[in-house]
């Protein structure tokens, strides 16, 4: 398992993206609207992980009670799962809790979040890249 992206709530996708892109070498971006999770996300690619900035697109997405709550800040770490389904298993055999179940996010990975009760206070995402991918 690896570190895959550090997540990062913000109010407007265009206006982070402008300060990332002063301060960072980013290889590349993109971005993508992900229906499912309600959140418009640029995923600022660097030499080997990446950024991604998350902005609601609806006012009952998670990020958007994130920011009213919390403001614009780091909202969780994701970890590159190599089989998701055997990895929240055995989570939950060892008393992790879950939120919701694994479903698709952006790049179609599977993804599904761990509390952060079970995280020491960190909301964590397990991901999976679909077979056919090379991120």
């Amino acid at each position: 398992m690896r570190v895959d992206h550090v997540a990062i709530a913000v109010n407007s996708v265009a206006e982070a993206l402008k300060n990332y892109e002063k301060i960072l070498k980013i290889d590349k971006v993109d971005i993508e609207d992900v229906p499912t999770e309600r959140v418009k996300v640029a995923i600022l690619k660097l030499q080997d992980t990446r950024i991604e900035l998350m902005e609601p697109t609806a006012d009952d997405s998670p990020i958007k009670k994130f920011l009213t709550d919390r403001g614009e800040g780091i909202h969780h770490i994701a970890i590159t799962a190599d089989d998701i389904e055997n990895d929240v298993e055995r989570a939950i055999a060892n008393g992790t809790r879950m939120i919701g179940n694994i479903r698709t996010g952006s790049y179609g990975r599977k993804i599904t979040f761990i509390h952060p009760k079970s995280m020491n206070g960190v909301l964590t995402e397990f991901c999976q890249a679909p077979p056919e991918s090379k991120e």
